[in-house]
């Protein structure tokens, strides 16, 4: 069965501005009737790394969080922090980012909190009982809230392919723990000769995983005791702690989409998707630049079927006129996967497939154009 998909082309007028345009998107999909009075309801999106410029404008979800304020909902822009070490590796770094990069509770008046609290830790189990994932650690303020909605920079990415409302939910709303679980990895890879023996890490490892090794005196890793919580990377200054990405990417797509449901499963209503398929650059977000879009500014497209989104954007960045100079191999036409032809080691569907097999959504939709 097709799932509704809305969809406004960019095009505006002195009449119909952009905030006006996108009230009358939310309106027509009856994202009102979804929200009740006093509803905490988590805004979620990426705040946009160092170095990033083709991150979401705050003007541009100005008129959503204006748009649930007045249909009695009380939001909160949030994100959890990155199982990497950067700007956005715990709570206050990456509230001084969000705040650098515009996001101003006083101006947007919704209040930025990060959802895993001050290191990641404050996380909910969900039971899953998927194929891949058991039960997944979700981040505390997003699985508590009573409405959700995902605001998502549709684009490439170097791992999943693309990024869009099930990137956006399915890694972005995991606490550290959680994202480990879907990387995949049982602990962190450790480089003994960058350790500098502060044990800082000895002391934050709960299990006692990490010990100083005496004939070295350096740091050391118990795999059997480690559980993958992250928190290792968070205090390590030295680089001697690093991820282990060493995944195969069918895996990771399909523990991805499993916690893409346990997100959804937080909630007894409709989630909501926002997709914002404008600056559609090659790369995510993360990765500390902005490299040229592969085709024009495409437009907003919002349901509440994530998979339904993420595939009628898919497939408009697909039909849509390449461009260059950027990323994209010469020769691309019109009608090809754009994300596939610069991410060759991903999957056809992209994971889309495995979404809709486990119920997340249905990648048959009807485009409303407005």
């Amino acid at each position: 069965m097709s799932s509704k998909v809305y969809f406004w082309n960019l095009r505006a007028s002195v009449k119909a501005p952009f905030d006006k345009r996108m009230r009358s998107l939310l309106k027509a999909a009856n994202v009102g009737k979804e929200i009740t009075e006093g509803d905490l309801t988590a805004i979620k999106l990426h705040f946009g790394e160092k170095g990033v410029t083709g991150f979401l404008r705050p003007l541009w979800i100005k008129p959503i969080l204006d748009f649930i304020r007045e249909a009695g909902g009380k939001p909160f822009l949030t994100d959890a922090s990155t199982l990497y070490v950067g700007q956005r590796g715990e709570a206050v770094s990456h509230s001084l980012c969000a705040a650098q990069h515009g996001w101003d509770p006083l101006i947007l008046n919704a209040p930025v909190i990060i959802a895993d609290g001050l290191k990641g830790e404050h996380e909910v189990a969900i039971p899953v009982g998927g194929k891949n994932i058991e039960e997944a650690y979700i981040a505390g303020a997003i699985a508590e809230a009573d409405f959700f909605v995902s605001l998502n920079h549709f684009k490439g990415h170097e791992l999943a392919g693309y990024g869009g409302a099930l990137k956006n939910i399915g890694m972005g709303c995991a606490s550290k723990m959680g994202k480990m679980q879907q990387h995949f990895s049982t602990g962190p890879v450790v480089t003994p000769d960058d350790c500098q023996a502060c044990e800082a890490c000895t002391k934050a490892c709960k299990t006692g995983a990490l010990y100083m090794d005496e004939s070295t005196g350096k740091i050391a890793l118990d795999p059997e005791k480690c559980v993958g919580c992250g928190g290792c990377f968070v205090v390590c200054r030295h680089g001697a702690l690093n991820v282990n990405w060493q995944v195969g990417v069918r895996d990771f797509l399909e523990r991805m989409m499993e916690y893409a449901l346990a997100v959804v499963k937080t909630k007894n209503k409709p989630c909501l998707h926002v997709n914002f398929v404008m600056d559609v650059v090659p790369d995510c977000d993360c990765v500390g630049y902005t490299d040229a879009p592969i085709c024009p500014d495409i437009g907003v497209l919002v349901s509440f079927d994530p998979v339904a989104i993420d595939q009628a954007s898919m497939d408009l960045v697909s039909a849509a006129q390449p461009l260059y100079p950027s990323q994209l191999p010469f020769g691309i036409t019109p009608g090809q996967n754009k994300f596939a032809a610069i991410h060759t080691h991903v999957p056809e569907h992209m994971g889309l497939d495995y979404a809709e097999e486990i119920g997340l959504g249905s990648r048959e939709y009807e485009l409303i154009n407005m």
